[in-house]
């Protein structure tokens, strides 16, 4: 038995036309199928795999493997054993958390930050790379949620080495 081909464009034209409830449905199916391939069903999930896929294809960027899961604030790993933190921001002002030790609010957790911005078709646009001491001269503290994050000011990404696809 063969799949239908069909269209992305004929799927988008397709989608004001649904009911609420049916357009809920078909997010529920599209999710629970991501989920059974193993691939990225959010933003963090899906910037990690693009960074991953653009800097292993990127001569001069380390090649990168992820990192185990669960593993506190780092999400690949390179060759040479540098840590990777990854924040994927599709439309905020700012990064997500990135927990302090318990025990050291200072210590260093990894070795780059990689804040990778995509757009609404989740398609890579850049890729900022701060080292730790760059992240700790730009980085904020949320109070709220005891961690740090970054701000995406045009004054904060300028200190970053910049990286987008060709």
């Amino acid at each position: 038995m063969t799949a239908k081909v069909i269209e992305v464009s004929e799927m988008q034209e397709q989608l004001p036309g649904l009911g609420d409830l049916d357009l809920l449905r078909l997010r529920a199916r599209v999710a629970a199928e991501l989920k059974r391939r193993g691939l990225a069903s959010n933003v963090g999930q899906a910037a990690e795999s693009l960074v991953i896929a653009f800097y292993n294809g990127t001569p001069g960027r380390p090649n990168l493997q992820p990192a185990p899961t669960g593993t506190q604030n780092v999400d690949a790993l390179s060759r040479r054993g540098d840590r990777f933190s990854i924040k994927g921001v599709l439309d905020g002002r700012k990064t997500g958390t990135i927990y302090p030790d318990r025990d050291d609010r200072d210590k260093q957790l990894f070795e780059y930050l990689l804040i990778v911005r995509i757009d609404e078709d989740w398609q890579l646009i850049d890729v900022h790379e701060f080292d730790w001491k760059t992240f700790v001269e730009v980085r904020s503290w949320d109070s709220r949620m005891n961690a740090w994050y970054v701000g995406l000011a045009a004054k904060t990404l300028a200190r970053s080495t910049r990286f987008a696809p060709a």
